[in-house]
């Protein structure tokens, strides 16, 4: 009796180990150049989204312009989430991303931090008064937030009082960084990250209405490495539970796309 039973756990566990072999063969490595003010949410779904798939995503997080560029130079990505929707119009123009794949996912808007010492700001404009000789932006020709940015500040009629002031950031987070540091006195950042921060004050809401319409398209590669498993989870960050998800991180879910 003691041989067919050694047999039989031989069997199983042969059974077993091909079965883990066959589930790791499957297995993808899916590829996300996402925007830096993403990270955290996406990291939280993506987390859920590996253990119920098995998939690895992998994430690069930088400003949506950069991103675009390593894209255009011929990166290999299987996703592109954007905080800009002009860096996936450039791509869509270039023939760099699958056809019908892009959809509006999410939206956002601006807020005005300072460091806590100073007061809650009636508008914009108190970014041109003497207390805050420096005021971090996304670098404004790569960094959507930064231009952004610039377009309320000129849309109030601020910018060129302010603009001799400007402190230019790589991203949004290093926005962020600078004035919980202490570096700067003020920047202006997405609410999303704001949420995220320590040791500074939200001074001033932009109103979702007033401010520029902040879009977060996202988008299949053409060239994508890993399409199909890339679909997958590109439809999971569009579901009811990512939705849920993006909201708990204070991003809006545009009309187009409820959750």
């Amino acid at each position: 009796m003691f041989i067919p039973a050694m047999n039989q756990f031989r069997t199983l566990t042969l059974c077993l180990i091909l079965g883990m072999a066959a589930s790791r063969a499957t297995a993808a490595n899916v590829t996300v150049f996402a925007a830096a003010s993403l990270k955290d949410s996406l990291q939280a779904l993506a987390a859920t989204y590996e253990a119920q798939s098995g998939d690895k995503i992998v994430f690069n997080f930088a400003a949506s312009g950069m991103l675009a560029r390593q894209i255009e130079a011929g990166a290999p990505a299987d996703l592109f989430f954007s905080a800009d929707e002009s860096r996936a119009d450039a791509l869509a123009q270039q023939g760099l991303l699958a056809s019908g794949s892009r959809r509006d996912v999410l939206g956002n808007s601006l807020v005005i931090i300072t460091t806590p010492e100073h007061a809650v700001m009636a508008s914009a404009a108190a970014l041109t008064n003497a207390e805050f000789p420096q005021v971090a932006l996304g670098e404004v020709k790569t960094v959507p937030c930064g231009a952004y940015a610039k377009s309320y500040l000129q849309q109030q009629g601020v910018w060129a009082a302010i603009e001799p002031k400007v402190i230019p950031c790589d991203n949004v987070r290093a926005v962020l960084a600078a004035v919980e540091t202490g570096n700067v006195e003020a920047g202006v950042v997405y609410r999303t990250d704001a949420r995220l921060a320590h040791n500074v004050k939200v001074a001033y809401a932009v109103p979702v209405g007033a401010g520029p319409r902040i879009i977060y398209p996202l988008a299949l590669l053409k060239d994508a490495p890993q399409p199909v498993a890339a679909q997958k989870f590109a439809s999971f960050l569009e579901s009811a539970a990512a939705a849920a998800v993006f909201k708990q991180y204070g991003f809006l879910i545009p009309a187009a796309n409820p959750p």
